[in-house]
């Protein structure tokens, strides 16, 4: 398969996958196991879309690397502002341990499932086999989140051994794209700048998300316009160009799921692209979610 056929079906996935893994973020199950933990409530909605409390957001996805400290979860999670992540998970291990933060996380993740979609959903077997697939051929070598689920084994029942296994293809991804824009040359601010723009973003908006300050996205916008990629706070084509091969090179460390699911492909999109549907109907992602806005801005 070429890396440009590969592309498209690594993209394709990854939408698909995105809202039946990443309602975790976003669930009201996981938000109340968090604040019966003594964590914050969810900070407010947006779009009708349940918001997670940070210290929370950090301490749980960051759970499955185990009790580690801030600066690990930092690192892992890629691009956010370390001064933000280290305190909040200092704080947050102050009321929890990463073994009942994950099993919150877990519990949550598939309740909110099991609430929207039912217990088992039409193409549940059939999916959670291809998922299966697309998982076999990936190794953890640099992929710290990934690892980390591996090494939590399934839960044991279908609809969390399904979440588990579309959760691993999203970090895996995840830390497919850290590996390819801290090996293009960028840090943090710098790919949260090119990436808001890439997708069509205002500048300065999604970006802010990730704490970081005034003062280091003017460093991070000053370092890109002498590389040429911005220029009055705009993308460069040269710019352009160089955000778009980060997301092929993410792409390329894809192809063993897409191999991996060989001409399963279109029955597991197809199964999931309705999950989503109605996961965002009922509240629990974002009606415009990271692969949403690069598909937009793509075309």
């Amino acid at each position: 398969m070429r890396d440009d056929e590969v592309s498209v079906r690594a993209r394709a996935l990854g939408e698909a996958i995105e809202p039946v893994a990443g309602q975790v973020y976003f669930s009201p199950e996981c938000h109340g196991r968090y604040q019966a933990l003594g964590f914050g409530p969810s900070p407010g909605l947006a779009g009708g879309v349940a918001l997670p409390d940070g210290p929370a957001y950090f301490c749980s996805r960051g759970s499955v690397l185990g009790q580690v400290p801030g600066e690990v979860i930092a690192s892992a999670f890629g691009v956010f502002n370390p001064a933000a992540v280290v305190p909040a998970v200092a704080y947050g291990w102050t009321l929890t341990d990463a073994k009942t933060a994950c099993e919150a996380r877990t519990a949550g993740a598939t309740d909110q499932l099991v609430r929207i979609l039912g217990a088992r959903p039409d193409g549940m077997a059939e999916a959670s086999g291809l998922l299966a697939r697309a998982n076999e051929r990936l190794r953890p070598e640099g992929r710290p989140l990934y690892a980390g689920l591996l090494g939590l084994g399934m839960p044991g029942d279908d609809m969390g051994d399904l979440w588990r296994l579309a959760d691993r293809l999203r970090e895996y991804r995840g830390d497919a794209h850290t590996a390819a824009w801290t090996s293009a040359g960028f840090d943090a601010a710098e790919i949260g700048l090119l990436t808001e723009l890439y997708w069509g973003l205002p500048a300065r908006t999604y970006v802010r998300t990730r704490a970081w300050s005034d003062a280091d996205l003017d460093a991070a916008e000053s370092r890109l316009t002498e590389r040429g990629l911005l220029a009055g706070g705009a993308l460069t084509d040269t710019g352009r160009a160089a955000r778009e091969e980060v997301e092929r090179a993410t792409d390329r460390q894809c192809r063993p799921a897409i191999e991996g699911l060989g001409d399963g492909f279109e029955m597991l999109v197809g199964i999931l692209l309705p999950w989503g549907e109605a996961i965002r109907a009922a509240g629990g992602y974002l009606a415009s979610g990271p692969h949403d806005l690069a598909r937009s801005a793509a075309h």
